[in-house]
This record gives C-alpha cells, structure tokens and sequence, in this order.
C-alpha cells in the first residue's frame, strides 16, 4: 500500500471521530455548552470537508486506491454513526431516525460488497438519491450538533426537518439499491 494525501485525509477523518465525542464530554466547565457545541460542529465540518476533498484529490492527483476505496466509506460511516450516536445521547435526534440512517448504511455497504463479490459491483454504483440524501443528513447533523439560535433561526428545528427528511430519503434510496440488485438476488438464489 502506497500512503498519499487522500489517504491521509481518511485517515484524519478517523483521528477526528474521538476528538469530535471527546468535546461533548469534557469535564464540567472545561466548555460552556455552546462552546461544545461550536466546536464539535467544527470538527464534523472539517471531517466532511475532508470526505470531499478525499476524493477530488484522488481522482485529480491519480491517487486512487484499493485501501482508499475501502477506508473512506469507513471513515465516513464511522463519523455519522458518531455524530448520531451523541445526537440521540443528547435528545437532539430520536433514536428510531439514527437507527435507520444507521441501518441502511450497513445494509447497503453489505449489498455493495456482497454484488462486487458475484461481478456486479456497478449495478449498486452510487446513485442522485444516495448523494442528495447523504448532503441532505451532513447539513442535518451539523443543524443539530450546533442547535443553538442564530439570531432568528431556530438552528434545531431546521435540523430536526432536515433529519426527517434525509431519513426519508435514506428508506427510499435504500429501496433503490435493492431494486437494482434485486435480480442478481434472485439469480443466485435460484429463486
């Protein structure tokens, strides 16, 4: 395996997940809890920031890996399940939503690697729905992680109908993904 700056980048976005719970449990008064949450939005920023530049930087700088392949859909499920994870700790997300977003990424990486394991990998390849609901759940969570007020804004109740709705979108993407592999299913099953 050859290190390069993509990988580096998933790799700090693995480094930022303990950093990132850690500013939620800090001892009492090391942060007010604005300043908690402040900071946390900061760091799930920068992790996100860093999933896309990931990628742009692979394919830019020919950079492209299998241990690339496989540690950035790690690094980026690892950080959401976090992020929920606390997000339901804290009453800010009920745990039915984290359980679905949660689920459907498991159920999916498995789909995913069970079709690239009988040669049909590209049928399960990435979809519109899949990346709309994956911005749609990073605003989400970064609405809820800060949830205080901006001024007239209520931070938390945007995030909350921004979790629905990505939750929506995680059932229904998820049910895209079995469609399409829904024939290689049935093929190998002799059904």
């Amino acid at each position: 395996m050859r290190w390069n700056i993509p990988n580096s980048l998933t790799m700090l976005r693995i480094v930022l997940i303990p950093i990132f719970v850690g500013l939620f449990y800090l001892p009492a008064g090391t942060l007010t809890a604005h300043e908690s949450n402040l900071f946390a939005t900061l760091v799930f920023a920068l992790a996100a920031v860093t999933d896309w530049l990931d990628g742009y930087l692979a394919r830019r700088l020919n950079q492209t890996s299998a241990f690339g392949a496989f540690l950035d859909p790690v690094a980026d499920k690892l950080m959401v399940a976090a992020a929920l994870i606390v997000l339901v700790e804290f009453e800010r997300v009920g745990a039915i939503v984290a359980l679905i977003i949660i689920g459907r990424e498991i159920a999916i990486s498995a789909l995913r690697e069970w079709m690239a394991g009988v040669g049909s990998g590209s049928s399960v390849a990435v979809a519109a729905i899949g990346k709309v609901k994956t911005a749609l759940q990073m605003a989400a969570i970064l609405f809820l992680l800060y949830s205080d007020p901006v001024g007239a804004l209520n931070v938390h109740f945007v995030g909350t109908l921004l979790i629905y709705v990505a939750a929506f979108l995680t059932l229904l993407s998820m049910a895209y993904y079995l469609r399409a592999a829904w024939p290689q299913i049935i093929a190998r099953d002799g059904g």
